[in-house]
């Protein structure tokens, strides 16, 4: 066997260890995030599901009384349709506010001033995206909240307050997303489009915004997704209170701060602390479902 022979040969056996070291490292990798996520699926079902089966909880209350009280020893009451509807109203109005502000930054990113919009708003982004929870959530508590107490009336402590606070905070979510799925648009469309006469706007509103629709849907969805897990800076904000609100004014609550507000005050085993695991559940459900309908809308997409 000659030197070369002898050099190609340790050569190859060399790449075939860091092949099988790279597919070994991968598969791990793998299989301890699925291990990881169906972990905490189990224990949060378990946990969840505790204060209906163990402690004698109603589910049919729990989910549509409105009256939220574990810390009477008399008669204790679990009822956490307040947190519910406070968790969607508060992610579906910031939802309202962030989309068209992202989808028409990313429109004019890329289809408005592609060269200098780019270079001017994708560092503000980056900003928003960089700036802790906790930190919106201390600017809305010391500036957002005294002016809506100023201007609009009421405590300044409300739906309002925590709309607006998570709406910037799901604008980079909702932009970065939109801006890719513009970009990704063959030209061939807007050539097309402008051929046959068509205006820049009527190229945008009746071309590009149509074929990236299912990417631009997702993008709101996720933003959604985040809006809805957020704690701190919502928990600052919106007031922290059991009852429905009656106006978007008024404080709220929703499922997240009540979790955070209540699960260092609470026994681990206790109903009380049971039932804060049942809120956790509707989470993690909740979850599903967002990733369920992004991955709809994600195989909707056409290019």
């Amino acid at each position: 066997m000659t030197a070369s022979q002898r050099l190609l040969k340790k050569s190859n056996k060399s790449a075939l260890q860091m092949e099988m070291r790279g597919k070994s490292i991968v598969l791990i990798s793998a299989l301890i995030i699925i291990s990881a996520t169906i972990a905490i699926t189990i224990f949060l079902g378990t946990k969840g599901l505790q204060a209906f089966f163990n402690n004698g909880v109603s589910i049919y209350e729990f989910l549509t009384s409105t009256n939220w009280n574990p810390t009477n020893a008399e008669s204790p009451a679990y009822g956490a349709l307040p947190f519910i509807i406070g968790s969607f109203a508060v992610t579906i109005l910031s939802a309202l506010i962030a989309a068209p502000l992202g989808i028409g930054g990313a429109i004019f990113m890329t289809e408005i001033a592609p060269s200098w919009g780019k270079k001017i708003l994708q560092p503000v982004i980056e900003l928003l995206v960089g700036i802790p929870s906790v930190v919106y959530g201390f600017i809305g508590l010391s500036v957002l909240v005294p002016f809506l107490r100023d201007t609009v009336g009421g405590q300044g402590f409300s739906l309002l307050a925590g709309m607006i606070v998570l709406s910037i905070m799901i604008l980079p979510t909702v932009t970065s997303i939109a801006t890719d799925a513009m970009s990704s648009l063959p030209k061939g469309l807007r050539e097309s489009s402008y051929a046959i006469g068509a205006t820049r706007w009527q190229t945008i509103w009746r071309v590009l915004i149509p074929a990236a629709m299912p990417t631009l849907l997702t993008a709101v969805v996720l933003g959604m997704a985040r809006a809805f897990g957020e704690a701190l800076a919502v928990q600052m904000v919106i007031g922290n209170v059991r009852t429905l609100p009656s106006a978007i004014t008024d404080p709220s609550a929703t499922l997240t701060t009540i979790i955070t507000l209540n699960m260092g005050h609470t026994t681990f085993g206790s109903v009380e602390n049971n039932v804060l695991w049942s809120l956790a559940l509707i989470l993690l459900a909740m979850s599903f479902i967002f990733i369920i309908l992004i991955r709809y809308l994600s195989s909707r997409r056409q290019f």
